[in-house]
């Protein structure tokens, strides 16, 4: 990259998107999905050799034209060789909400072929950045035991306090966040509607909490609607969600034409090309 990152570099007037400028932007955490999440990790699941199946619900009238057709749902699913692991975008009529923001994407994973249900899932929702995403699938694809976990939670932590974030003051072993104070990483009560196979999120009394869960956020201001969320299982590998977390936290620019309205103000950028 030839010029450095800087915040006052004016944008391009709006526009369509393809007349719209690339820029070089920073930090990737405030940097949002570029309005492609689909595109981005679905061309990369394709590369895998993953397999799409697609599913669309829709309503028609018995005097309606095909063209006039409401199409009430629409989810792509995503198979890996060895069916141990999916991947399914879906923006419903009735979205499965995560922070208030509707889910995305939803990554799966079992130990086994033969169970019909999974080990552990994740929740992306619009606006996580595409590169963090897809670099959690390529460590996912990589595993030969996609639901077992080889390493604890402390690997999380290691991997954003590598790149300058910081502990939380008051939960060193489970929490951090970025040094602006925007975006955050989370060991800590999961949200309800989180999938999980492990017995203990069943029995876990209405007063108790169940196992704790890997949860990150970016809140640019505070108060204010979240950026992104993305919610992990309690049984999703601690090393998986390392590799979410050090993407997240890495410093390296990523290119982007379309900028979040509530984070343009806190972006380094510089054009591109």
């Amino acid at each position: 990259m030839e010029a450095p990152l800087n915040p006052d570099i004016p944008l391009d007037p709006a526009a369509g998107n393809s007349a719209r400028r690339a820029y070089w932007v920073g930090p990737r955490h405030l940097a949002g999905d570029d309005q492609r999440l689909y595109d981005t990790v679905a061309d990369t699941l394709a590369g895998l050799g993953w397999t799409s199946l697609a599913i669309v619900r829709g309503r028609q009238e018995p005097d309606e034209a095909p063209e006039d057709r409401q199409v009430l749902r629409s989810t792509v699913l995503h198979i890996s060789p060895d069916a141990l692991r999916w991947a399914q975008w879906t923006l419903a009529d009735e979205p499965f909400h995560l922070g208030e923001l509707p889910i995305a994407w939803q990554v799966c994973a079992r130990a086994e072929t033969g169970s019909p249900l999974a080990q552990w899932s994740a929740y992306f929702t619009p606006d996580v950045p595409g590169e963090v995403l897809v670099d959690f699938l390529l460590a996912l694809d990589a595993r030969e035991e996609p639901a077992v976990s080889f390493a604890g939670p402390e690997v999380v932590l290691d991997a954003v306090t590598a790149h300058g974030w910081l502990r939380d003051i008051d939960q060193p072993n489970a929490a951090a966040t970025d040094p602006t104070f925007t975006s955050h990483l989370s060991l800590g009560e999961v949200p309800p509607l989180i999938q999980d196979a492990d017995p203990r999120t069943l029995v876990a009394e209405a007063d108790e909490e169940g196992p704790a869960g890997w949860q990150a956020w970016a809140e640019p201001v505070l108060g204010a609607p979240c950026l992104w969320a993305a919610s992990f299982a309690a049984s999703v590998p601690h090393d998986l969600v390392a590799a979410f977390a050090a993407s997240l936290s890495s410093t390296a620019p990523v290119l982007r034409r379309v900028l979040p309205e509530s984070t343009q103000e806190r972006l380094l950028r510089a054009p591109a090309g």
